[in-house]
């Protein structure tokens, strides 16, 4: 049986759930991960769209470009603003979730850190941890 990964936003209004093994995960420092997250990195949990479970309804949506050039359509909660998930034009069978939006995010393990190049001075990142400057050409990198 597949593991259940559930989460929500911040006022609790939409929740949501995830199955199985992450496909990614993702730190990341680009402008838009930083804006996102008010933090200086994002942390992104990519699964296949078809095990994502997120109620639309409770949900708005924008479109907007990466720091990469590709479009980027973003759900957040209506009520609160909590941005919860997000499809990347070169990703598009993957449903982006934000890290800290799971309730145990415990599961989570970074395989890569990308838009590196924005790292403060006094963050440290696990050797094990691959590192992109920007963002990588194709979904296997």
């Amino acid at each position: 049986m597949e593991t259940i990964h559930e989460g929500g936003c911040v006022c609790g209004t939409v929740r949501f759930r995830a199955v199985g093994k992450p496909r990614r995960v993702s730190l990341c420092s680009c402008s838009w991960c930083r804006k996102r997250t008010g933090s200086l990195l994002g942390v992104s949990v990519y699964f296949d769209k078809e095990k994502v479970a997120l109620p639309s309804r409770q949900l708005r949506s924008h479109r907007l470009m990466s720091d990469a050039g590709r479009w980027i359509k973003c759900q957040f909660c209506i009520h609160c603003g909590s941005a919860l998930s997000w499809t990347l034009e070169f990703l598009p069978n993957y449903r982006g979730i934000a890290g800290g939006a799971f309730d145990d995010p415990a599961f989570i393990q970074p395989e890569r850190y990308v838009y590196c190049q924005h790292k403060p001075s006094w963050l440290e990142i696990s050797e094990d941890i691959s590192r992109c400057p920007v963002m990588p050409n194709s979904p296997g990198q």
